[in-house]
C-alpha cells in the first residue's frame, strides 16, 4: 500500500509568496537517457532545516545540483525567492560533497573561505586585508582559525568540511544547500555542523541538507523530503517521516530493525 504523501507543496492554482525560498515543479533529470529524477515537486518552508533522505542512487545529490543549475534538467521549473536561481546567486550558499572537491588545488583554508566573499568583493578584484580578517573570523567560528594558512589537501576530512562550512557562512546567504555535511566526519565536527545548522535556523534561514543517517534525521531536522527518483513524501518531519514512506523509498534495502522511531502513516 502506498504511503499517504504529506507535502508542503502549494496547489498549482495557488500563487507562491514572493519570499518562498525554494519552489521546484516537475523537475526531471536524466543521465545517459536514464531518469535520475522524475517529475519532482517540492516547496521548502519559509525557514528551518530540511533533510533529503533516500537510498543510494535516489537522486538526492542530483536534486541539489539540478536546483543550482550545476547539471542540466530535462524539464521543470525552479525558483528561489520568487525568481530564477540565476538571479538569486548571492542569496544562496552551497556546501558540496567532499568527494567532488579537488583537494590538490593550491589554496589555503583562508583562501577557500575568502571565495565565499566574492559576491561582495567582486570577481577579479583583489582580496584585501579586511576580507582576509573576515574570512579568518568565519574560520574561528568553526574552530579552524589556527589552520587558516594550511593547504586544504593537508587537512583531515572533518577539517575540510569545516572549511567549506565556513565558506558557506561567509556568503551570508538566506538559503543553504549542503550535500551530506555529516558524512564521514568525527564527533567534534558533527557537533560543529549541528551547532551551525541550529544557528542558521534561529536566524530564520532555510537549510536543505542531503542526510544519510535515518536515526538522527528527526533529531537534527524539522522537515523532510523522502526521495527515490520520485518524491515519495515531503513535509514536516512529524507528518512525512513515516515507516510507510521510508519502506516505499528504500524497499528491501532497509530492514525493519534499521528503521528509526518513525510512526506509520
Amino acid at each position: 500500500m502506498s504511503p499517504k504523501i504529506r507535502s508542503v507543496d502549494h496547489a498549482p492554482d495557488q500563487p507562491l509568496p514572493a519570499d518562498c525560498p525554494l519552489s521546484v515543479s516537475g523537475l526531471t533529470v536524466a543521465y545517459h537517457r536514464k531518469p535520475v529524477l522524475w517529475n519532482v515537486d517540492f516547496t521548502a518552508p519559509s525557514s528551518g532545516l530540511v533533510a533529503i533522505v533516500g537510498p543510494n542512487g535516489a537522486g538526492k545529490s542530483t536534486f541539489i545540483k539540478a536546483v543550482l543549475g550545476l547539471v542540466p534538467r530535462l524539464s521543470g521549473e525552479v525558483r528561489t525567492f520568487g525568481k530564477p536561481v540565476s538571479r538569486q546567486r548571492r542569496r544562496i550558499g552551497y556546501v558540496p560533497q567532499r568527494s567532488s572537491v579537488d583537494w590538490d588545488f593550491p589554496a589555503s583554508a583562508l583562501d577557500v573561505v575568502a571565495m565565499g566573499l566574492y559576491g561582495r568583493i567582486g570577481w577579479c578584484l583583489p582580496v584585501r586585508r579586511r576580507h582576509k580578517e573576515e574570512a579568518r573570523d568565519w574560520l574561528d567560528q568553526v574552530g579552524m582559525a589556527d589552520l587558516a594558512d594550511r593547504q586544504i589537501g593537508q587537512l583531515s576530512g572533518g577539517q575540510q568540511q569545516r572549511v567549506f562550512l565556513a565558506r558557506a557562512l561567509a556568503q551570508r546567504a538566506d538559503l543553504y544547500f549542503m550535500d551530506e555535511p555529516l558524512a564521514g566526519v568525527d564527533a567534534a565536527t558533527e557537533k560543529t555542523v549541528i551547532d551551525v545548522l541550529r544557528r542558521l535556523d534561529s536566524e530564520g534561514k532555510t537549510v536543505v541538507c542531503v542526510h544519510h543517517d535515518l536515526q538522527t534525521a528527526p533529531d537534527y531536522f524539522q522537515h523532510v523530503l523522502v526521495l527515490n527518483v520520485r518524491a515519495v513524501a515531503a513535509g514536516p518531519m512529524a507528518e512525512a517521516f513515516t515507516r510507510d514512506a521510508l519502506q516505499t523509498a528504500y524497499g528491501g534495502r532497509l530492514a525493519l530493525a534499521e528503521l528509526p522511531a518513525a510512526k506509520s502513516a
